[in-house]
């Protein structure tokens, strides 16, 4: 990425200001602040600036669940939010809010310049509208099929499994996500931008950067190919956010003034350190580089650049885009207990060994970043403590104690051009925000010095050539130098303390591959420590449970006992037999076709001459008995709320009764988790309350 000697602006996505920032935020912003501060020691002018999003329907709503103003709770949660990017070391130049008068001014500015280039068309519309709430319904607030690909639960905007954007209007079998119903439609006056004006102009944008990744001008080339669709950037009250300019019944659209945030945050910046916000977003010296992710593709890559051309704005130099976080495998979630705030995993692990674990596995790909707690144990282990801490360590005590931490001339027979290689070699990779690369160079010139030390064995040298081991203690210090530098972006706060044990303060890359001369090392003190567990994820006794939704499609009776019936259950992917004493409660036609909530590991038993492979379970008050239905097709996964399935391979029936299942007035529980599915909750026939067996 060309960069050097330019004036460069730096953004994250801007989080919503609705909730606090959770792990996957943490993915971006960390590896924003990493190639930031690579940048800053580098010598290069860059700022990183960012801010809360805060406009928008979810935003008024849960205000007014609440009891508050929509702007008390964004103070509540950028106060929170600057709180958690504090605890992992995550530095802004500049950390503002969309609701700024900078950002409205600057939306006026842009709506303005857009509307006397002809690019904005005023056109009457039919919405959604829910009779219930008696509102309109944004696109968050809107369910339904997809209508390209056909798949269930898409908001009204764009679908999570195909990719395509689409009007609410457009969504199949249409739900109103505040209260259930249908909505019906609602004609309303609303402005477009129109997208399509640029396609010309986007195409060649994306033709001539070659920073930009190639998966991604794929991916936006192939949604140009479709068709540029004009863009509403209007929304109804009630609605928090910006009147559009001389509309006060209007509103712009969140998408319209989010991304202007980054112009009105680096704005408060210049407002601030007495410079000129023209000069980063209309001067031709500057570059400006946003990190998003793989979810705002579209708008990032399309919308947004099109409003800047429209603006006579400077179009951003690279996009970097990554992939999603998961949690062993699993996609974060509420409902599955997959989802951890960062002030939770702060309070699990020092961020420092976050920061390194992301670092160590993000490339220039979209791929998925996994939080396993099994690799976060052996990648700290083995690279950050076995590795850069143990030389950093084993040299820096060793002097400290044998050469009262006075540095010597290093070894001239070391292996230096293969250490300088790799430092080259991640400072290419930091260029090509390649963090990944950039982690392996610096171990594999870790391993290097450790091998050299190894090798030379200095505390057998020193009985028998003091200034030869002199010379291998002095050499690895001057590597320990190099690889602090290296790794300040990725873990700052244990480079600064490197930094006091060197002796040497503000390290920076002009110090690279330059001799230190006759200096005296700090003390030298334990840099980090073994990671010996960490508990992510809480473990809670229903997570053994495999259960599972299931339809009944064959119902007979047990050939060898009254009271008993053989049951043949599709799975989706299997069918299984299940033997239930449901005789005395439901009639074979009552049971045929019926979804139910299979235990599936149970362990397979014979009842009077017949298999049962799991156990299909029902509510017993202590005279009736109710089965558990289920909302999900078969095969579909039953969880209980906040809990991460981790199925034991098999269950006793003793195993399983220690485990309390009930069902309640309001829905089936385990302690105070829902039984779910990802279609709706699970529920028990007859309105039967009692424990579930």
């Amino acid at each position: 990425m060309q960069l050097a000697g330019k004036r460069i602006l730096i953004t994250s996505a801007l989080p919503y200001a609705n909730g606090p920032i959770h792990a996957g935020h943490l993915v971006e912003y960390i590896q924003t602040d990493i190639f930031a501060r690579y940048l800053k020691l580098r010598g290069e002018d860059a700022i990183y600036c960012c801010a809360d999003d805060t406009h928008g329907t979810p935003i008024e709503i849960t205000a007014s669940k609440l009891g508050k103003d929509p702007r008390e709770l964004v103070a509540q949660y950028h106060e929170e939010h600057v709180e958690d990017f504090r605890r992992f070391q995550i530095h802004f130049d500049s950390y503002d809010s969309t609701h700024s008068p900078e950002n409205k001014k600057w939306s006026d500015w842009i709506f303005s310049r857009l509307r006397q280039g002809g690019h904005i068309e005023e056109r009457v519309v039919e919405l959604t509208f829910c009779e219930t709430c008696q509102r309109f319904l944004p696109d968050r607030f809107v369910k339904g099929a997809c209508p390209k690909c056909g798949k269930e639960e898409q908001y009204g905007d764009n679908c999570e499994s195909c990719n395509s954007t689409y009007d609410p209007v457009d969504l199949v079998r249409p739900y109103c996500t505040l209260c259930g119903a249908a909505p019906t439609r609602k004609s309303s006056s609303h402005f477009f931008f129109r997208v399509s004006d640029f396609e010309k102009r986007l195409r060649e944008w994306l033709s001539r950067n070659t920073d930009l990744q190639e998966e991604v001008k794929n991916y936006v080339i192939r949604w140009m190919d479709e068709g540029l669709r004009d863009w509403d950037i209007t929304r109804d009250p009630p609605y928090f956010g910006f009147n559009i300019l001389d509309y006060p019944d209007k509103y712009y659209y969140v998408w319209l003034d989010a991304p202007i945030g980054y112009i009105s945050s680096s704005e408060k910046y210049c407002e601030q350190h007495g410079r000129d916000v023209e000069s980063y977003w209309m001067g031709p010296d500057s570059r400006i580089v946003h990190f998003i992710g793989k979810d705002i593709i579209y708008f990032h890559f399309l919308f947004w650049p099109a409003m800047l051309m429209g603006s006579g704005l400077n179009l951003p130099a690279n996009l970097v885009v990554h992939g999603f976080l998961t949690i062993g495998s699993v996609k974060m979630s509420k409902s599955r207990g997959t989802f951890i705030t960062a002030k939770q995993m702060a309070e699990k692990m020092d961020p420092s060994y976050v920061r390194f674990y992301f670092a160590s596995n993000l490339g220039r790909t979209l791929g998925d970043l996994d939080l396993d707690e099994a690799d976060v144990i052996a990648r700290t282990n083995s690279d950050l403590v076995g590795n850069f801490g143990n030389l950093a360590n084993r040299s820096l005590s060793f002097l400290k104690r044998s050469f009262a931490g006075r540095l010597g001339p290093v070894d001239s027979v070391g292996p230096w051009d293969a250490f300088q290689a790799k430092v080259r070699a991640a400072m290419d990779a930091y260029d090509e925000v390649n963090l990944r690369l950039v982690v392996r160079h610096v171990m594999e010139a870790g391993d290097l010095m450790n091998k050299y030390m190894q090798d030379r064995a200095p505390w057998r040298r020193i009985q028998e050539n003091r200034e030869d081991a002199w010379r291998s203690l002095s050499s690895c210090a001057l590597a320990v130098r190099d690889l602090t530098i290296l790794m300040k972006p990725i873990v700052p706060e244990l480079c600064e303390k490197l930094e006091r044990q060197l002796n040497l303060p503000n390290l920076d890359y002009s110090h690279l591959h330059q001799p230190i001369g006759e200096h005296e090392i700090g003390e030298p003190f334990p840099l980090i420590s073994k990671l010996e567990a960490i508990h992510l994820l809480e473990r809670d006794p229903v997570a053994q449970l495999d259960m599972r939704t299931g339809e009944i499609v064959e119902v007979s009776e047990h050939p060898s006992a009254e009271k008993l019936y053989v049951l043949r259950v599709d799975l989706g992917v299997e069918k299984r037999q299940i033997v239930a004493g449901l005789k005395a409660h439901y009639s074979a036609s009552e049971l045929a076709g019926r979804r139910i909530v299979l235990l599936c590991n149970l362990k397979p038993v014979q009842l009077r001459g017949e298999r049962s492979e799991g156990m299909l379970l029902a509510a017993d008050d202590g005279t009736r008995v109710g089965i558990l239905t289920s909302p999900a097709s078969p095969g579909d996964v039953v969880f209980a709320e906040g809990v991460p399935a981790h199925p034991a391979s098999q269950l006793t029936i003793d195993q399983f009764t220690e485990i309390l299942i009930e069902a309640r007035e309001d829905g089936v529980y385990c302690g105070k988790r829902r039984l779910n599915t990802l279609s709706g909750p699970v529920d028990v026939d007859r309105s039967i309350r009692g424990r579930i067996r």
